[in-house]
């Protein structure tokens, strides 16, 4: 097996295990899953599970790191002459708007909806969000700054952009989950990232 194709490999199955944990947790509780119910919900032993995560918490955040590092990537692909807020908007859309978690006419989105915010509010999964959001940061203070131009060192701006980045997201998320069936996620992500780009004018 090639290089390319086992490192391909291994994301798959990361990403398999991180979307079964937030399957079953969604839809049986956060203290009615198991490992075992993970590993065999993606098809893989209990060892692999191990292999790629500790608990289940840190499956959990995996797949929120995951998503905001397909950001980062996102924006780097975009066209160099479009405007970074339109470009990082688009990567965020782009990315949050994939997934049975952001289909608001699939049957028991409401279901899901609720299942989800059980699950965000569980206290064993704060820690590993904290270092997911950490480490999401990083990557998109690189981003940010190769497509600026600027130095993420000694100016402010990259670091600055992406917890903007950061906090919006977080904001559409908790919209998107409190209102239900009134928006889509694409939709409160369009409004937060609009209003960003304006430069938040009050009311």
């Amino acid at each position: 097996m090639t290089d390319g194709l086992r490192e391909r490999k291994k994301r798959e199955t990361r990403l398999a295990l991180s979307s079964a944990t937030i399957r079953l947790c969604v839809e049986r509780g956060w203290d009615n899953v198991t490992v075992e119910d993970i590993a065999a919900a993606a098809n893989v032993s209990v060892r692999t599970f191990r292999n790629y995560f500790s608990n289940k918490a840190e499956a959990v955040a995996a797949r929120h790191l995951d998503r905001m590092r397909a950001i980062a990537d996102e924006l780097r692909a975009r066209p160099s002459g479009e405007p970074l807020w339109e470009s990082i908007a688009i990567a965020a859309r782009a990315q949050f708007g994939l997934g049975a978690e952001a289909d608001d006419e699939a049957p028991g989105a409401d279901r899901w909806r609720d299942g989800l915010r059980l699950m965000l509010a569980e206290p064993a999964l704060q820690g590993e969000l904290a270092k997911a959001n950490a480490a999401a940061q990083d990557e998109l203070v690189q981003a940010i700054a190769e497509r600026t131009g600027t130095d993420p060192v000694h100016d402010v701006y990259p670091e600055l952009v992406a917890a903007v980045v950061g906090a919006g997201s977080a904001v559409a998320i908790t919209r998107w989950l409190r209102t239900g069936s009134a928006g889509s996620i694409e939709v409160a992500l369009r409004e937060v990232f609009e209003r960003i780009a304006a430069g938040l004018p009050a009311p």
